[in-house]
């Protein structure tokens, strides 16, 4: 079960907040080749100051930093593919620089990931983890 936890140095709108979500949850759909269902989604706002990143030198217009909790096994290409799109996102909802943005994935065994019903199994190319 991915957790994608996404921290932004501004308010945001519900609206702009629930779109967001579902495209977060079909991009890593579509790169990480799983379905939708066990996907969990964080969005953090903190005030301008409040997040920062050595680099950015203008917080005010805009700092995103991204942790994704994934399950081992995907390749680099999937993992870039998802990190790019995931800055892309970003830039197109909230106006946020890609440069004032940092994406830290960390994996995880599937049997870390667990549901009420149960924990998941290791990934596998084009699964669909709750599917019985």
């Amino acid at each position: 079960m991915p957790h994608l936890q996404f921290e932004i140095n501004r308010s945001l709108k519900d609206d702009d907040k629930i779109s967001f979500a579902e495209q977060v949850r079909q991009l890593f759909s579509e790169v990480m080749d799983t379905g939708t269902d066990h996907i969990s989604i964080s969005i953090r706002e903190f005030a301008t100051h409040n997040l920062s990143i050595g680099r950015v030198k203008d917080p005010e217009k805009g700092v995103a930093v991204v942790n994704a909790d994934i399950r081992v096994g995907r390749t680099m290409e999937q993992r870039r593919t998802l990190t790019l799109g995931f800055m892309q996102l970003i830039q197109q909802k909230w106006c946020i620089p890609k440069e004032q943005m940092y994406v830290t994935l960390t994996e995880h065994k599937g049997e870390d990931f667990h549901l009420l019903e149960r924990y998941l199994a290791s990934w596998q190319e084009g699964e669909d983890p709750l599917a019985d």
